[in-house]
């Protein structure tokens, strides 16, 4: 459970994840306060990205423009941009919230909420994702691909802004993560670093993989074409997939084959990255 005590508000509603918003922010603003009374060092950046702000989205606004900002692009245009866009899009600031829980609650390094929002840029390149793909669906389609190119060479994490990707994502340490145009990430996925989820060829269409819920992914994993990574699945660390994924299965290997059962029913809440063959399943294939 979060310690911001937000679990328990409804998400069914606007109002109820208005009120999970506005929940999280309150404890990141104390949180912040406190780390500004322990660290002076820390209140300039600590004042700039939460005690100067009014609430989440623009603190996401800013914290981003200032890790993307360069000389084509500095953080005094960045920033409208960015925050603006979050401030008029809920959705996105919502899809934010449920990551830097998700974060929370899956990864033991992490202790507040706060501190994805300060320092990981796994939650970075995700949530600017998100814009990119506002922006693209929005017929702005250079702008996503400029925030795309900025993503990869300042976080080493690129995602195509057309890919599909739901919330309470983790994506830990994120380096050299890639993610294609046509693929789709479902809710409530964990990712570790090295991961591609990349096409086989040039091929048009639909030619990459897709990720349903509750599945984790290992890292260094290789998930190749118009895959299917079945609901509760866990993929182990190394792995080359090339064919679907059954749910509620484990595979591992170069080419991947199952070697058993997951035996959570969400591999990606539980973020157990053990697992036993099962001699009985691994001779099945894939």
């Amino acid at each position: 459970m979060s310690d911001t005590g937000t679990s328990s508000q409804s998400a069914d509603t606007p109002e109820g994840k208005g009120e999970r918003v506005e929940l999280l922010w309150r404890d990141m603003r104390l949180r912040a306060e406190e780390i500004a009374a322990a660290e002076p060092g820390l209140l300039a950046l600590l004042k700039e990205v939460i005690l100067d702000q009014e609430c989440l989205s623009s603190a996401l606004g800013v914290r981003l423009a200032r890790k993307l900002a360069r000389q084509d692009s500095p953080i005094e245009n960045l920033v409208p941009l960015l925050a603006g866009l979050l401030k008029d899009n809920p959705a996105l600031v919502e899809s934010a919230s449920d990551d830097l829980e998700a974060i929370l609650k899956r990864d033991p390094a992490c202790n507040s909420t706060l501190e994805p929002l300060m320092y990981y840029k796994g939650f970075f390149a995700v949530t600017t994702y998100r814009i990119a793909n506002h922006l693209w669906h929005d017929s702005r389609r250079a702008m996503a691909l400029y925030l795309q190119s900025l993503a990869s060479e300042v976080f080493g994490v690129d995602i195509h802004p057309a890919a599909s990707i739901g919330s309470g994502i983790l994506l830990d340490h994120a380096t050299s993560f890639v993610v294609g145009e046509t693929a789709v990430i479902e809710d409530n996925v964990s990712i570790l670093h090295e991961v591609t989820l990349g096409g086989t060829g040039n091929e048009v269409g639909a030619r990459h993989p897709i990720v349903r819920s509750g599945v984790l992914i290992g890292a260094g994993a290789k998930i190749l074409g118009p895959v299917e990574i079945g609901q509760g699945a866990k993929i182990g660390a190394g792995s080359v997939v090339l064919r679907d994924v059954p749910p509620h299965t484990t595979v591992a290997g170069v080419p991947a084959e199952i070697v058993g059962a997951s035996r959570e029913e969400s591999p990606a809440l539980a973020m157990n990255q053990s697992f036993e063959v099962d001699e009985s399943l691994r001779s099945s294939g894939l």
